[in-house]
């Protein structure tokens, strides 16, 4: 089984996340890059990459680019806010509905962009998986949701690492 990868909030062209999140690129093609170099260093061509929302901010033709430069081929995205452009791209990706709901190694994960207080069978140990928020909310230790947003991640590890997505190892 391939290694599965959930992520979120790239916000690849968006100069103004950069300031919101106090991201330390001085531009757009800075953190687009690193980004990229970071996503294809820990996620292999045969993985399984959940996207949790907001790819990229601009054209369509701007977030084909940036697709074909990560080397996982199978991405299943859940949208987000930011991503009118980017749910054209049918071929590219694979799209779920806003709120999905999987199993990766017998464990259920509800995925959507936004938190939730509760979701399906969260009393039964489902976990909870979302973006959006950009680390902003606070982490209850008991819950079995999780920001998995590049922010959240780099948030606990740093930009100078190159674990930032959340894996369950196959």
């Amino acid at each position: 089984m391939p290694d599965t990868w959930f992520t979120a909030d790239f916000h690849f062209g968006h100069n103004n996340i950069i300031l919101y999140c106090n991201r330390p690129f001085r531009n757009v093609e800075e953190m687009d890059q690193t980004i990229l170099e970071r996503l294809n260093a820990s996620v292999k061509a045969n993985g399984a990459l959940y996207f949790l929302g907001d790819f990229c901010i601009g054209s369509k033709a701007r977030a084909l680019e940036r697709r074909r430069q990560i080397r996982c081929k199978k991405i299943l995205v859940v949208p987000g806010n930011h991503d009118k452009e980017v749910r054209k791209l049918t071929e590219e990706f694979s799209w779920l509905n806003n709120l999905a709901e999987i199993s990766v190694n017998g464990q259920p994960i509800v995925l959507c962009h936004y938190a939730m207080r509760v979701w399906n069978r969260f009393h039964h140990g489902a976990w909870h998986l979302y973006g959006h928020s950009h680390g902003k909310l606070p982490e209850a230790p008991t819950s079995l949701s999780m920001d998995v947003g590049v922010d959240e991640r780099i948030e606990r590890t740093g930009w100078n690492r190159t674990g930032e997505q959340f894996e369950l190892a196959g």
